[in-house]
């Protein structure tokens, strides 16, 4: 049995999982802004803890971060700003005394989401807080040198990044603080809801041009919380998409999954070595 971490912007999701399959998890509110590396450390180790068993064998890790996966080394995390670098592996061996494995929060997902779905290159992408970009190709997960191959959400965009327009920071820049309280509202017939979905989808259609371009996948994968209102934006991205990216053959075969499951990041965590 192995344990699972995914760290997120909100939330850190502990679980344990046999095979691929979740058999307990556990959601705590991720690290206060003001944390110190100390604070963030201990507070980990306190959930991991709660929810330790002896079966485990082994701890894998996802954070929104740069990372070191031989070493097990976390830099500049996004969100989490006294992790500057973080020797997270080194840290929780020695209190737990099982192996532990460190990579990229969107890599994990996208382990997790690879082994769901049919496709030689799935490319993931979550939409929550931040916005991560996973590769999987061949069944193995490409990294590039320093884990950061899906970095490209930081990719200068409209006098800011792609995360800016393609995460919550885009509705939260627009007042929104809940997105399914707002997917509601689209529901009601609310126009500037609708507008408001459009518009965040024109700018994610912009932005799954540019992972076109890089991967060439057969397959994409949206994940993170944004994903459950797919229903209001998928007409405008499609739309947007086919007028950024010009070949019209490979965007026939392209298939969008959505896919927001928690558990997904969990056991990619799960099956890093």
């Amino acid at each position: 049995m192995t344990l699972g971490i995914d760290i997120g912007g909100t939330t850190i999701t502990l679980g344990l999982v046999r095979g691929t399959e979740v058999v307990q998890k556990s959601s705590v509110p991720s690290f206060p802004q003001d944390a110190t590396v100390e604070e963030t450390m201990d507070y980990l180790a306190r959930q991991v803890e709660q929810i330790f068993v002896p079966a485990v064998e082994k701890i894998g890790i996802g954070v929104p971060s740069i990372v070191d996966p031989v070493r097990g080394i976390v830099y500049d995390a996004m969100n989490i700003p006294s992790w500057k670098e973080v020797h997270i592996k080194e840290i929780l061996e020695k209190r737990f005394g099982v192996p532990v494995f460190v990579n990229n929060d969107a890599n994990c997902y996208a382990l997790g989401a690879a082994s769901k779905v049919e496709g030689n290159t799935v490319v993931t992408v979550t939409l929550g807080t931040g916005t991560g970009v996973g590769i999987v190709t061949g069944g193995k997960l490409f990294c590039g040198a320093h884990c950061g191959a899906g970095e490209m959400a930081s990719i200068r965009y409209a006098g800011r990044d792609y995360e800016s327009y393609c995460s919550k920071k885009y509705f939260t820049g627009k007042g929104i603080t809940d997105t399914r309280k707002a997917a509601k509202e689209a529901d009601n017939g609310s126009e500037q809801a609708k507008a408001l979905f459009s518009e965040f989808g024109a700018h994610l259609g912009e932005f799954l041009s540019v992972v076109m371009y890089a991967y060439d996948p057969d397959t994409i994968v949206l994940g993170g919380g944004i994903a459950h209102t797919f229903r209001h934006f998928s007409e405008s991205m499609w739309d947007s998409l086919r007028n950024q990216f010009p070949y019209n053959t490979v965007l026939d075969d392209l298939s969008i999954r959505v896919m927001p499951e928690a558990e997904l990041a969990l056991v990619g965590a799960a099956s890093l070595n």
